[in-house]
């Protein structure tokens, strides 16, 4: 009998005929040129980088490695569940995903293009992971394993995350899988920071042999994974793909059309689209306070009702000492690592302000004078950057990329500036693609995407340029950096906050 793959739907047989036309010699030679130049141009540097990997570990950096390839996969995992990961292009799940046309049919191509993503993520992983742990013999042994390992990671990750998509019980399951990725990398970062350098130098040294049969294990459970996911794709509800194809389209969008701030609003209409809040009281102090802290407060009230975003942005403040830790020592992009991360966590509460900076009228509907609450709406931020900042400089105290000193107290000192930095994102405009193009050597720049890239990060940059300084090259005595430091903060807000009088509504 001929299975029913063989055999397409008329309909899908049809669609599937106007969809494409047919391959010409011309095409298939461009094809195989193409993959010809691409072996020849990476040919070289990818058999010296293989060649590399023939060497011991560094005990003093497998944690650190290990951490942040841990971390790389729960990252994946969770692009996957955000995604989808099951989508389809917005006119085919309008109406394809809702006849009665057969349902694995119709994703099927779906199904094809996450197992490649799956197999070139997963390759990508062992193949970092290889270089952390290093090949002290039998080279192409440990490789075969390392990519075996690696793709059997991705595509069990990714049938992982089509079965949470089918069932809320998988969909737990898969969470459970990240949070096991997070613990991992948290444990390979605290015994790679201590004695437990041992147990990692021990995997390390482990016999090829016993990394091959546990790239087979995974294989096989691998395998597993995939054949119930394409088991249960007819059974994935119709509302779900809809609303992943919804949102994919959506972050399409906002790409193609170069407009980051539409992926933001994004991820927050679908947090809490069909979400109950349970109305609560306000604190007195805030109520009798005025209208500037009580339009300060709904920020507050949305950072707590998300504990679990807000315990991982703390907890995302020790990857500066990961990386000092992998790299050996704190530099230069080690500080920028810090300056974006207090920024992020900055930037996390500013949705008010965003919202009545794309709606004018909203803002002087409330009749609050400018001044007023920018200053209100200004402690949140620079308290979590605050926070996330001197999260960040213990961690890399306690992993020695620092000296001595009360190098913590640069949280509190910088956190004004990241604060203001922070609010002048949120206000920033959308990306005017009508600025000129500069012609540069290395091509043709739009000055509108980096206009809009700077709008922010420029005033966060020039507030902390002390506590960068002061980390690219540690001094004998913190003291006159602290004090700079806090003078540049306390200056950089204040001038931000009477710049901030000029746009009171009227």
């Amino acid at each position: 009998m001929i299975p029913s793959l063989a055999r397409p739907h008329p309909a899908l047989a049809y669609l599937r005929a106007r969809r494409r036309r047919p391959a010409t010699w011309s095409d298939r030679y461009t094809r195989v040129f193409g993959l010809l130049v691409a072996a020849a141009v990476l040919g070289r540097p990818v058999a010296e980088a293989i060649a590399g990997l023939a060497r011991h570990a560094d005990p003093a950096r497998l944690g650190a490695g290990l951490a942040l390839v841990a971390a790389a996969y729960a990252g994946l995992l969770v692009l996957a569940r955000a995604l989808g990961p099951v989508v389809l292009p917005a006119a085919d799940a309008s109406w394809l995903v809702t006849s009665p046309l057969p349902r694995r049919a119709v994703l099927g191509r779906t199904a094809l293009l996450l197992l490649s993503a799956a197999v070139l993520a997963g390759a990508a992983l062992g193949l970092t992971a290889l270089s952390v742990f290093g090949a002290p013999d039998r080279l192409g042994v440990r490789l075969a394993a390392a990519l075996l390992l690696g793709v059997a990671a991705g595509v069990g990750g990714m049938a992982a995350a089509v079965l949470g998509q089918q069932s809320p019980a998988s969909d737990a399951r898969l969470q459970v899988l990240i949070a096991g990725a997070l613990s991992v990398a948290v444990l390979a970062a605290v015994l790679g920071a201590g004695p437990g350098r041992r147990i990692l130098a021990a995997v390390a040294g482990a016999p090829a042999s016993m990394g091959a049969a546990v790239a087979g294990v995974a294989s096989l459970a691998a395998a597993l994974l995939v054949r119930r996911a394409w088991a249960a794709l007819p059974r994935i509800p119709a509302h779900r793909i809809l609303a992943a194809s919804t949102r994919t389209a959506r972050v399409t969008s906002a790409a193609t059309t170069l407009d980051p701030g539409t992926l933001t609003w994004v991820m927050e209409d679908a947090h809490w689209r069909g979400r109950a809040l349970r109305s609560r009281p306000w604190p007195r102090l805030v109520s009798r306070s005025g209208p500037a802290p009580a339009l300060a407060w709904q920020e507050w009230l949305r950072v707590g009702r998300r504990p679990g975003r807000l315990a991982a942005l703390l907890g995302a403040a020790a990857l500066p000492a990961v990386c000092a830790d992998a790299t050996g020592g704190a530099s230069g992009p080690v500080a920028g690592m810090l300056l974006c991360g207090a920024l992020t966590a900055a930037a996390m509460c500013t949705g008010g302000v965003r919202r009545e900076g794309g709606d004018p009228a909203l803002a002087r509907m409330l009749a609050v004078g400018g001044r007023a609450v920018t200053a209100a709406r200004a402690g949140l931020p620079a308290l979590l950057a605050a926070s996330w900042a001197a999260l960040a400089l213990a961690a890399l105290q306690a992993v020695g990329a620092l000296p001595a000193g009360a190098w913590w107290l640069f949280g509190p000192a910088v956190a004004p500036a990241l604060a203001a930095g922070a609010l002048r994102m949120a206000r920033r405009r959308p990306i005017d693609h009508s600025m000129p193009v500069i012609d540069t050597p290395g091509g043709a720049v739009p000055t509108g995407p980096l206009v809009w890239a700077a709008t922010g990060p420029d005033l966060a940059l020039l507030g902390s340029l002390p506590t960068l300084a002061a980390i690219a090259s540690p001094p004998v005595s913190v003291a006159p950096y602290l004090a700079a430091q806090a003078a540049a903060g306390a200056a950089v807000l204040t001038a931000y906050i009477l710049r901030s009088a000029r746009r009171a509504p009227h």
